[in-house]
């Protein structure tokens, strides 16, 4: 059919113009890697009018609207054991939530070395332990909270200038002795440059904390929780409220830190996850990867208690791992 020239401009440009609307809005989701540290994204139908309920064990789990479908993220906890798994999800006026599976891929971090001078920061005498007890549970405290807020503002933006130094999941050994993997990202930054917050959100926490120094927790909303350490101070209180590129502090090298730098670390659900997923741009059309589909259970099924024990049996009659493994800080 031909078209008149200015028609066909017309008709280029409007789908050209959609086209980008729907890349941008794509865009906001965090990139989809189903591995123990990362996010997992699925596909849940046409929206509704209400949120559907989506839970990951006792953690409920993030869902966003996304191209008229309601979209779950799920966080993926970094010492997760590969395996079978699900997640539920409670739609408006369902009388029992609906279990979907999925499977967890294992994923190989690389191992650091470093040397702390201040040994009581390997093995923290009595004393200090009490102390990072206490700040523990008030850093869980603000991780398990659940902030009931639409849209969630995403994609993230990096909160400091520089180059990242320690990339996520790091396996960490301090002065020769194993320690918790690295749960975050280490941005190297000249003492002093400012520290923005990565995207709209509440301030959960500040404080001065053994590991961390100077802390600032930022709740972003459903389950989705910043915090930046080793600040050299902090510009902000509890309870501010914060918009993407607002300052609230500045870089420094306080708590365990051998240098000037950031370390951003990102939970989704309480699982600590690689913020750089939420930094994502899309690849181009060759290299982009299918959706990922979890499979339902049997319709009018039963839900199972959705307890996240391991499922994955690679041997008949082997005995079920356990979920999560404990190292020392």
């Amino acid at each position: 059919m031909n078209c008149p020239p200015f028609r066909r401009f017309r008709f280029l440009l409007g789908a050209a113009m959609l086209l980008g609307a729907i890349t941008a809005r794509a865009a906001s989701l965090p990139h989809s890697e189903v591995v123990p540290g990362g996010v997992a994204v699925f596909d849940l139908g046409a929206a509704g009018e209400e949120r559907p309920v989506a839970r990951f064990g006792r953690n409920r789990a993030m869902v966003v609207k996304d191209s008229k479908h309601w979209k779950a993220v799920i966080g993926l906890p970094l010492d997760l054991i590969p395996g079978q798994y699900f997640f539920t999800v409670q739609k408006p006026g369902e009388d029992k939530p609906r279990q979907f599976k999925f499977s967890v891929a294992p994923k190989q971090y690389r191992t650091q070395h470093l040397s702390i001078a201040n040994k009581n920061q390997v093995d923290p005498d009595r004393k200090t332990l009490k102390r990072i007890k206490r700040e523990r549970a008030e850093m869980d405290a603000v991780y398990n909270h659940w902030r009931d807020i639409e849209p969630v503002t995403l994609p993230l933006k990096q909160p400091v200038k520089g180059e990242l130094s320690s990339s996520f999941g790091l396996r960490r050994v301090f002065n020769g002795k194993p320690r918790n993997p690295h749960s975050g990202l280490d941005i190297a930054a000249p003492a002093g440059r400012p520290v923005i917050a990565p995207a709209a959100g509440v301030i959960a926490a500040t404080g001065y904390y053994f590991f961390n120094g100077n802390t600032v927790m930022i709740d972003h909303g459903q389950g989705l929780v910043s915090m930046m350490c080793h600040l050299s101070r902090i510009d902000v209180k509890k309870g501010d409220a914060v918009k993407r590129g607002d300052v609230i502090g500045k870089v420094g090298s306080t708590g365990r830190a051998t240098g000037p730098h950031l370390h951003w670390s990102l939970s989704l659900n309480n699982a600590r996850v690689n913020p750089r997923l939420f930094l994502w741009t899309p690849k181009p059309e060759a290299e982009k990867k299918p959706e990922t589909a979890p499979e339902k259970t049997v319709s009018g099924e039963k839900p199972a208690k959705n307890t996240l024990k391991n499922k994955h049996q690679k041997k008949s009659g082997a005995k079920n791992k356990p979920l999560r493994k404990k190292t020392a800080q």
